[in-house]
């Protein structure tokens, strides 16, 4: 996704981005506010755990037990698209359907077993690699709930962007608040800083906020009303910015509006 927007990018308009295949589609947001990047300072530390190989166990374990209930092969599902695909279905079928078939509770690797009617060694090698194959516990309702729902989500924010502004902006902002919840609770890609800066966010006058990238650390994205932008900064940089010299030291280049711009092109001189 990141390759694809600094490729296709367009001043003045979002973008609707869908894989296999690539399709992109402007997306016109309305006039009166804009996003606000705000970052946490907080840096992850991807490679000393790991997070990201256990979400795509997890989602891939997921998908093959709810193939499986639909009567499908579960051994070629590798991720949840490609259960969206074999069964035909949108994203608010798929939501009624995990919710359906996974508990909430976490899973044993002895209960995805007997479910998926599979050994253990064959789970590693349909569904596990060198990095997950010692998990002996997983989330799947979360974190497939997760994927499904924020999917749903960017097709209604599509759709919010084509309201009046004032309802837009609150549809909008409703949209990134579920979606940073969703992340903190479903996904668990959040932190402690970002919950906190996020939450400054909106009572500073956003009408939403959420963590945007990766997550545990990094950046936040809030839609502010463009009357309010320097009120708006003004807060955060008090309530978040000033509590250490570290964080204060780094506000000027942590914390900025911004607005969608050409990608990448050809300068020919």
């Amino acid at each position: 996704m990141d390759q694809a927007i600094s490729c296709l990018g367009q001043a003045g308009c979002a973008k609707l981005i869908d894989f296999n295949p690539l399709r992109v589609n402007n997306v016109d947001l309305p006039a009166g506010a804009q996003f606000v990047i705000a970052n946490s300072c907080v840096e992850a530390n991807k490679a000393a755990t790991n997070h990201f190989n256990t979400r795509v166990a997890e989602c891939r374990i997921a998908a093959q037990i709810l193939a499986k209930s639909q009567g499908l092969d579960w051994r070629k599902i590798k991720k949840p698209f490609d259960f969206q695909k074999a069964s035909n279905s949108s994203f608010k079928e798929l939501i009624e359907i995990t919710q359906s078939v996974l508990h909430e509770q976490p899973y044993s690797i002895e209960e995805v077993c007997r479910i998926l009617e599979t050994t253990q060694q064959e789970l590693i090698l349909n569904s596990l690699n060198q990095n997950t194959a010692n998990l002996k516990e997983f989330q799947l309702y979360k974190r497939v709930m997760h994927v499904f729902c924020e999917a749903q989500r960017v097709y209604d924010f599509r759709d919010a962007c084509k309201l009046e502004s004032c309802t837009a902006f609150e549809v909008m902002g409703k949209l990134m608040n579920q979606s940073h919840e969703s992340c903190k609770d479903l996904y668990d890609c959040s932190c402690p800083e970002l919950d906190e800066l996020t939450k400054i966010c909106r009572e500073s006058g956003a009408y939403g906020s959420r963590l945007t990238g990766a997550g545990w650390g990094g950046c936040t994205v809030s839609l502010i009303p463009n009357d309010k932008l320097e009120s708006f900064l003004d807060s955060i940089k008090e309530r978040y910015y000033e509590k250490n010299d570290r964080l204060k030291n780094l506000f000027i280049e942590s914390a900025f509006p911004t607005k969608p711009s050409d990608g990448i092109s050809i300068v020919l001189s």
